[in-house]
């Protein structure tokens, strides 16, 4: 949810706690309630009207969605966001709508939009208030805490589809968060209604969002804190998020995604201004290539032709739509020029070259690396829809800030390696990255091996990476300093060699990985030191 006013002192109190108690362990079974098999498409009226909605300003999107179109190609999900319900509940606890606003009640308005062939999203928060009653722009207190089966029991009756549940508070870990959230999942399933299952944990709290597979819990579930109209907001992942911030948290959880639960990177700004049309053009590519949830944020009323024709790109939606349900995965990244490759059901595979640099420059990939064996390929371009083939070579010279994505048709699919573990001679445990934590800094352990994704290391010309970042030696290190997790630079503090002793000796510094003192245990740092090749220091690639 969108901050209403300037963020409150409350973010103060976050402690480092709140992080501390992901439990560890496999991921839990994903939520099965047979809807969102592929992202869900729609619009939502938060980014562009806020609080200042009504029933004919829905109606009237929804005539739109229709007429322009949208509808057909997947935007079906209509999403009321917050301030449409009444400040008190009624004498039996209901919700009721804002009779101001929605005077024919939530129903009738479910109704309309299901005689226009669109299905209808609401939004509810599992405390005691909504984001905007949080921030006090919104009257009351009605959250759905304490009244989670008789509200789903009421969106059942009013037909509704999707639920946006938005956490809105710094209070709860997130233990607390993930019981939280399943009492509504578990209301939901009890209505027999399938309603697709939207979650936010991050609003004005620790970002719980990237810490976990929440796909036992949701459908979808927001990786970030709230997008905002820009490329760059400059916050690693703060309030607010820009494009490309979002990008890069978002990219490494792909293994998260699957057909009936996705990583939410949050709605479109597409047609909102703050960007340059290549700047739009990537954010929907990218979007796309991440099985993102597509929801437009923009007045549908009034789109200009070039915000329609970023929206309504086929090719684009074919891939986001893509029934294997695979979010892409990175290839290659040297801090400037990103190569994500997706895996497509009739075994094409769609590729994005992301120049996230400030002037035009050349992205370059293979068809092996992106997945794809033979000689022979035919690359079709999403924007242009121009076709070209090719021997194996993928390129292309990139704007600033743009993305060239082609889908990748001939010869067979190969899965690119997953990557290895590095397991240590001296204990017998793997390299580890905690709680697959991608954030700057997150200092690997040593962990029973599990077959996890955040054990899985690739090896990349001279880079080590895992989750989409890479193993990195801080500037100037010495012995004892950590070794870490970072955005990959291409910079020489990145570049280690693994050598036939088996240690891993980094390029800049000169020192060997390094498991503490010696322990074993579960949970010991793995720290730089001069390299003795003792067996603490010795790995073996499995």
């Amino acid at each position: 949810m969108r901050r209403i006013g300037v963020l409150v002192a409350a973010v103060a109190v976050l402690t480092a706690g709140i992080l501390a108690a992901v439990v560890r362990g496999p991921d839990a079974q994903a939520l099965e309630n047979g809807v969102a098999r592929t992202p869900p498409m729609g619009w939502n009226s938060w980014n562009t009207f806020g609080c200042n909605i009504n029933d004919a300003l829905i109606r009237q999107m929804a005539d739109a969605i229709v007429s322009s179109g949208m509808r057909d190609l997947g935007y079906k999900y209509v999403v009321v966001d917050d301030c449409w319900m009444n400040s008190t509940r009624d004498a039996q606890g209901n919700l009721q709508a804002n009779a101001s606003r929605f005077p024919n009640g939530m129903k009738a308005l479910g109704d309309y939009l299901h005689s226009r062939g669109l299905l209808f999203g609401i939004y509810q928060a599992p405390l005691d208030k909504t984001c905007a009653q949080y921030f006090g722009s919104y009257p009351g207190a009605t959250g759905s805490q304490g009244h989670e089966a008789q509200d789903a029991r009421q969106f059942a009756a009013w037909g509704v589809d999707y639920l946006k549940y938005d956490w809105c508070s710094p209070s709860g870990s997130i233990s607390e968060q993930v019981t939280t959230f399943a009492k509504m999942r578990d209301a939901l399933a009890a209505t027999g209604r399938p309603i697709v299952y939207s979650i936010n944990p991050n609003s004005i709290h620790a970002k719980t969002g990237p810490q976990r597979n929440w796909g036992d819990v949701a459908n979808m579930w927001r990786t970030t804190e709230d997008i905002t109209n820009t490329w760059d907001s400059g916050q690693s992942n703060g309030y607010p998020m820009g494009i490309q911030n979002i990008v890069n948290v978002t990219v490494p959880l792909a293994g998260y995604a699957a057909p009936g639960r996705f990583n939410d990177p949050d709605m479109l700004e597409v047609g909102r201004g703050g960007m340059n049309d290549t700047e739009m053009r990537s954010h929907f590519a990218l979007w796309a290539m991440m099985a993102s949830p597509l929801i437009a944020g923009n007045d549908i009323r009034s789109q200009s032709a070039a915000t329609a024709t970023i929206l309504k790109n086929q090719n684009l939606i074919a891939i986001n739509q893509d029934s294997l349900g695979l979010q892409a995965t990175q290839v290659s990244n040297d801090g400037t020029r990103r190569v994500l490759a997706k895996r497509l059901a009739n075994g094409d595979v769609a590729v994005a070259l992301f120049n996230q640099g400030g002037s035009a420059t050349t992205v370059s990939t293979t068809a092996a690396a992106a997945g794809k064996s033979g000689g022979s390929f035919t690359l079709r371009d999403a924007w242009t829809n121009a076709t070209s083939t090719t021997t194996g070579s993928i390129s292309a010279t990139v704007p600033a800030h743009g993305t060239v994505v082609y889908r990748v048709s001939g010869g067979g699919t190969s899965t690119p390696p997953a990557g290895s573990t590095l397991v240590s001679a001296a204990s017998g445990r793997c390299l580890d990255v905690p709680n697959s934590s991608t954030a700057n800094g997150t200092q690997p352990v040593i962990w029973d091996c599990n077959g996890g994704t955040n054990q899985r290391w690739t090896v990349d010309g001279q880079t080590i990476q895992a989750l989409g970042k890479c193993l990195d030696a801080p500037v100037n290190a010495t012995a004892g300093a950590k070794a870490q997790l970072w955005d990959c630079n291409g910079g020489t503090n990145q570049q280690w060699t693994l050598n036939a002793d088996g240690t891993v000796r980094g390029t800049a510094s000169g020192l060997c990985l390094d498991v503490d003192r010696n322990l074993t245990a579960n949970g010991t740092v793995v720290l730089l030191w001069t390299c003795t090749a003792a067996a603490n220091q010795r790995w073996t690639r499995g």
